[in-house]
């Protein structure tokens, strides 16, 4: 009996031991399990969607880039379209203000021409005087000296 009742004994001890461990130790470990396997799982499915978002991210990124991009290129059209108006503007007031300097340089030449002219009828004028005089002193010979006088009152 005692190789038979150790062995029984044993078996009675393994089978009570089981029967505990099933009873009392293996359902929360076996819950513990489910739930890390859980935790897995709903991490996995997360990383899939931050996958997803971040491609959609990425797509959003890239698209609103080459919105910006098209945006700045318009704005560099403006602007140059903006420059070579004011340009043409900044030519038209030098052109227009040239030609009023121009304008004004021909009136003050024409205005001292003028001038010039007169100045020099009168000089002539007054030698026309000086020189008839002189021809009156040495003769009174209106005949003869007619053609110097129309001459000199032609150019007066």
């Amino acid at each position: 009996m005692s190789i038979n009742a150790t062995l029984l004994g044993q078996a009675i001890s393994f089978t009570l031991f089981v029967w505990f461990c099933m009873k009392f130790v293996w359902p929360p470990l076996i819950n513990a399990i489910e739930e890390r396997q859980k935790k897995i799982a709903d991490g996995l499915a997360d990383a899939g969607r931050a996958a997803k978002d971040l491609e959609l991210a990425q797509a959003k990124a890239t698209e609103q880039l080459k919105e910006a991009k098209a945006t700045a290129n318009e704005i560099i059209e403006q602007a140059n379209k903006r420059k070579a108006q004011i340009v043409e503007e900044a030519k038209a007031e030098a052109d227009a203000e040239r030609a009023k300097i121009i304008a004004q340089g021909q009136a003050e030449i024409e205005s001292e021409r003028n001038r010039v002219k007169d100045d020099l009828r009168k000089q002539v004028a007054t030698l026309a005087v000086v020189g008839a005089e002189k021809i009156l002193e040495r003769s009174i010979d209106p005949e003869a000296h007619s053609d110097i006088v129309d001459k000199l009152v032609a150019e007066i």
